[in-house]
């Protein structure tokens, strides 16, 4: 029986997707479970199955389009069966590949074209008589009299022009003998034999890097990370801060723990900024219209880096689990983040967001917010720096962190008093079972 296609629901909030590929093309056999077509949302990209065996006798939409949920995209049907049915619901629009927004803004942004001449070129006497004069090639000239005629004002314009610049006689000398048009030099005093021999020698490093751009599409998640990251800049007024944290015992902890699973540094933050976001619940809060959400619980952002963008996956109630606990779920996460295998929901409902960028070496940064949360902790490099302790001078492993906070939700001694909390239980761990 003939059935349409239809961009599947991803996720509670999701209401478009955009379809990236076809793995199928119109006369296809589909059997259940094969890969129809690929998904990206705002956040992830998903590939859609078959749930019906048949042909895909009809694409609706076309690669790079997007498409509310629910709307179909495809028909699935016997080889000979009829889906004129079908079609007759479908916009005779959508069953071309449609202008993408992208497209319309190159139009629009794309500079209109020169005309091209056509026939004779119309030239007034005495316009002629100059150029021949001045050695100016009407060719080169664009009219602006009647019709495209080159008239003396024209001419008078080619003439000023080609004269704004001249070169010296070594320069134009030096310019011939290595083959260097000194008319287009870059220089607003006249041209000397040092600006050609430096435009030479560009030339030649030009010649041996062989320069070219190269342009690659902007994908959906680039466009999306840079709109969020952009509203949040512009939406939330920030106050950030930046405390060090002596990592000596949390070290101890995580060696002695090592024994028995591999846990990292941020498994130990992730557990212990969870349980302490109770006792600070405006960094753990959001604001919604005139209202603060203020919450029991913790559901703490991860971020995960990608090759060409960045996923928050979210453990779901931080704290109440177990250290082990959210070391595998932050390992399976990341994993799945990186080879595209989370869900919507996954990356949906963080109130709070850990990013650790320690492992490249960075000592300082400020992390933007995951809108809607009001606070994020980066977490930076374990340097072995010098301090004094007991009138000593002595090297330990000291870890800066990095907080910005929604100063609409967030005020800044409460963010302090948060930080100095957090700075005082991973200093001294064992605190956390009093």
């Amino acid at each position: 029986m003939a059935k349409k296609i239809v961009m599947p629901k991803l996720g509670l909030t999701m209401k478009e997707g955009k379809l990236a590929k076809w793995y199928k093309a119109e006369g296809d056999p589909i059997k259940i479970g094969d890969k129809l077509f690929s998904i990206e949302t705002d956040k992830i990209t998903n590939d859609s199955e078959a749930t019906e065996e048949g042909v895909l006798r009809k694409i609706i939409v076309h690669e790079g389009n997007t498409v509310p949920i629910m709307e179909p995209v495809g028909i699935v049907a016997g080889a000979d069966e009829d889906i004129s049915s079908l079609l007759a619901d479908v916009p005779e629009a959508s069953s071309e590949k449609s202008e993408t927004k992208d497209d319309k803004i190159q139009k629009e942004t794309e500079p209109e074209k020169r005309i091209q001449r056509t026939g004779k070129i119309k030239v007034s006497p005495v316009a002629r008589k100059l150029a021949e004069e001045e050695g100016i090639d009407v060719e080169t000239i664009e009219g602006t009299g009647p019709g495209g005629r080159i008239v003396l004002d024209d001419v008078k314009n080619a003439v000023e022009n080609k004269d704004k610049i001249k070169a010296s006689p070594t320069a134009e000398k030096v310019a011939k003998d290595l083959g260097v048009d000194a008319s287009k030099i870059a220089s607003e005093k006249r041209v000397m034999k040092d600006d050609v021999l430096r435009a030479d020698k560009e030339a030649q490093y030009a010649s041996l890097a062989q320069p070219e751009d190269r342009r690659i599409p902007l994908t959906t998640m680039r466009k999306i990370i840079g709109e969020r990251m952009s509203e949040s800049t512009h939406t939330a007024p920030t106050v950030n801060f930046t405390i060090s944290v002596d990592m000596t015992n949390l070290k101890s902890l995580r060696e002695e723990l090592k024994v028995e699973k591999s846990i990292t540094y941020t498994d130990l933050i992730v557990k212990v900024t969870s349980l302490l976001l109770l006792e600070h619940p405006y960094l753990n809060s959001s604001l919604d219209g005139e209202e603060i959400v203020l919450r029991n619980y913790v559901n703490m952002g991860v971020a995960v880096a990608l090759e060409d963008g960045l996923l928050v996956p979210v453990v779901k109630n931080a704290h109440v689990k177990k250290l082990g606990e959210i070391s595998d779920e932050i390992k399976d996460l990341s994993y799945r983040a990186k080879t595209n295998q989370l869900t919507t929901d996954e990356i949906e409902g963080g109130t709070f967001t850990v990013t650790n960028i320690g492992m490249f070496g960075i000592e300082s940064f400020t992390p933007i917010i995951n809108q809607p949360e009001s606070a994020i902790l980066g977490v930076n490099a374990i340097v072995e720096t010098p301090v004094v302790v007991g009138g000593c001078v002595c090297t330990r492993p000291l870890m800066k962190l990095s907080l910005t906070a929604d100063h609409r939700t967030v005020d800044g001694a409460v963010a302090a008093m948060f930080l100095a909390r957090l700075k005082e239980v991973l200093e001294h761990p064992l605190r956390m079972l009093l």
